[in-house]
């Protein structure tokens, strides 16, 4: 038997594929339970609920913007093992997502709206990172959950004390991305130049603003 090796456009194509999947809106499979599985649903106010289902559509905007992040990145990175740790994160941010998407059903809320514009725009910076060079784009990686692992940490802050279930999720959520990041600096990423991060806050400022009511 002969396995067929993927050529660069064959991974761009099995990305788009991915894309079409995540930013419209498929259901994701996580392959762990969630965090929130065996805890109980608080009885949250009407005021409480909202504001819940804002942070967490804006969770789950940063998870479909991980997605394509990582995606952009694996098809075009140069290195076999780069791609393979680039998939292997992508795959526990499916989880987040289905854990995310799973707490909106709970809260009787949706996901962003904008889910494709965020998709497409964050799927385009992991390729062009890639692009650039494999360390570079590790180096996104280290930054991303970086301020990731910051922002879930804010989320926890503001969360509703009484919903102990997406608390939960949040939680497990920021120690995957604080492991991701620190394995993506172990493989070689480096520190990006001091324009870029500042670059990345002010756009994930603005994703989070319209996500958490749009």
């Amino acid at each position: 038997m002969f396995e067929r090796r993927l050529s660069a456009l064959d991974r761009v194509l099995v990305e788009v594929e991915r894309a079409l999947g995540v930013a419209l809106g498929a259901t994701a499979e996580a392959s762990r339970p969630s965090p929130a599985a065996r805890l109980a649903e608080a009885e949250l106010d009407p005021a409480a609920r909202r504001h819940a289902a804002g942070l967490m559509r804006v969770n789950h905007t940063g998870e479909v913007c991980a997605q394509a992040l990582y995606s952009g990145q694996a098809a075009v990175a140069r290195d076999d093992a780069t791609r393979a740790q680039l998939l292997a994160a992508a795959a526990e941010e499916t989880d987040h997502l289905a854990w995310c998407a799973e707490r909106l059903d709970a809260l009787a809320s949706r996901p962003s709206m904008l889910n494709p514009l965020w998709y497409g725009g964050s799927f385009a910076v992991g390729a062009v990172a890639a692009l650039i060079g494999d360390r570079v784009s590790l180096g996104f990686v280290v930054e991303t959950e970086r301020q990731v692992e910051a922002h879930l940490g804010e989320h926890l802050e503001r969360l509703p004390e009484a919903d102990v279930r997406s608390r939960a999720v949040v939680a497990a959520m920021q120690a995957d991305e604080a492991r991701h990041g620190a394995a993506a600096r172990a493989a070689g990423g480096i520190d990006l130049p001091a324009p870029v991060p500042m670059l990345m806050r002010a756009a994930s400022l603005v994703m989070k603003t319209v996500a958490y009511r749009l």
